[in-house]
């Protein structure tokens, strides 16, 4: 047991498998993994070789490596991803946008688009309701297209999270 409840996260393959089977990324990077409740899913669908979490938790990160075995962990901040541009098929963060002041805020986004070679991915919601899809679509209008949105409630084995797939140009 992690110090997160196991069942927190035991539905979320319900949304996590699908989704990787649609959209069959190669390489994987999570923006504020904590300890793995969506990388063990992701895992089960990417070669944990190619699937990082990037926090600035370090016991998190320990955690993860025990929860996920494989999957590489890298203690770094989300304004500044330990990634090459465009080296990540499937770059997302779930409830982290939140988490960050205004004045970085952009350069986190920023940071996620410059990763990724297919798909940024973002849920959020949880303490500062706010349309992240449309800051993405502001700040980056000839780089991203939007694919899809939905919310996952509490019933989803989420906290109420708006989630939005943008595919990069």
């Amino acid at each position: 047991m992690t110090s997160t409840d196991l069942s927190t996260y035991e539905r979320r393959g319900e949304f996590w498998l699908p989704l990787l089977d649609e959209i069959c990324p190669q390489s994987v990077l999570e923006v504020g993994c904590n300890e793995g409740g969506n990388l063990q899913w992701i895992a089960q669908r990417v070669d944990p070789a190619r699937v990082t979490g990037v926090d600035v938790n370090a016991k998190a990160l320990r955690l993860l490596d025990r929860r996920v075995p494989g999957v590489r962990g890298v203690h770094a901040p989300a304004r500044d991803l330990p990634v090459a541009d465009r080296s990540v098929d499937f770059v997302f963060t779930m409830g982290v946008l939140s988490h960050q002041p205004n004045e970085s805020l952009d350069k986190v986004m920023s940071e996620m688009v410059r990763a990724s070679s297919r798909y940024v991915f973002c849920g959020d919601g949880m303490l500062i309701p706010r349309d992240y899809g449309a800051l993405f679509l502001d700040l980056f209008p000839f780089d991203l297209t939007p694919v899809r949105q939905g919310y996952l409630s509490p019933e989803d084995g989420w906290n109420g999270v708006t989630w939005w797939l943008f595919e990069r140009a």
